[in-house]
């Protein structure tokens, strides 16, 4: 072929679109929210301005979400439409611009957000950690008295909320510990926070309950952390239905 003919060829093969379909809405931002008849929420303004600055007064908005469990708040970006619906109706989540991929984006993280909250104040959330390895255990205990007064006795400060985030609100003072044997030398302590509940049924297995998935997501992985499982031997702790694929140890 002409090496001329090959390069216009090339050139309008390049610019021909990969597809002709057009651009489909949020899979998960576009789903409808079931709301309880036990959950309450406190809507903000259904729509402002998507142009706003997340950071300033008048683009910050947020969702108060109860039930019997607890009582959440969800950040509403500028980007996000939320009409309240009709009592028994489902919580639907519109964004201003569907072609816009900064609100696709917010489109399904806010509708992932607000589902997780509305099931969070009416079920809860349980997550449990396996310890695996001999002599391994843990065990829930009260942090002593002196330790508690030494931790009132030191000034804390509220740090600042991240832009478009709800005020921090300095939590409560721990007041139970997990005391966790793992092969060293000593027991790692871990002190457990006010709206997280601890059991351990049995010495190998902690069970952790609460309303916020986040939260409970970061404690397990600050638990995990002290020991991750290992591909060698298997031990380690492990979250939920987690396992590790075994290696062989190499013979000197």
């Amino acid at each position: 072929m002409n090496p001329r003919a090959l390069l216009r060829t090339s050139v309008a093969s390049s610019s021909r679109a990969f597809s002709t379909t057009a651009r489909a809405a949020s899979h998960v931002g576009s789903r409808p929210i079931p709301i309880p008849a036990k959950v309450e929420i406190q809507y903000p303004t259904s729509s402002i301005d998507p142009e706003l600055p997340m950071a300033s007064e008048a683009g910050q908005r947020f969702v108060e979400v109860k039930g019997p469990r607890g009582a959440l708040t969800v950040p509403i970006l500028p980007p996000i439409i939320l009409d309240p619906p009709a009592a028994g109706q489902p919580l639907e989540v519109r964004v201003h611009d569907e072609e816009a991929k900064s609100h696709r984006s917010l489109w399904g993280l806010t509708r992932g957000l607000l589902n997780n909250a509305v099931k969070g104040v009416s079920e809860g959330y349980t997550v449990e950690l396996r310890l695996v390895g001999v002599g391994y255990r843990a065990a829930v205990e009260p942090i002593p008295k002196v330790f508690r007064d030494i931790q009132a006795s030191i000034p804390r400060v509220a740090k600042p909320a991240s832009p478009g985030a709800p005020p921090y609100v300095l939590p409560p003072l721990p007041k139970d510990r997990l005391n966790i044997k793992l092969g060293f030398a000593h027991p790692v302590l871990i002190d457990i926070p006010v709206d997280i509940k601890v059991t351990t049924p049995a010495p190998t297995k902690i069970v952790l309950e609460g309303i916020d998935n986040q939260k409970l997501g970061r404690f397990a992985a600050k638990i995990r952390r002290w020991r991750k499982p290992e591909p060698y031997r298997g031990k380690g702790i492990f979250i939920g239905d987690e396992t590790i694929k075994l290696k062989e140890i190499k013979k000197k």
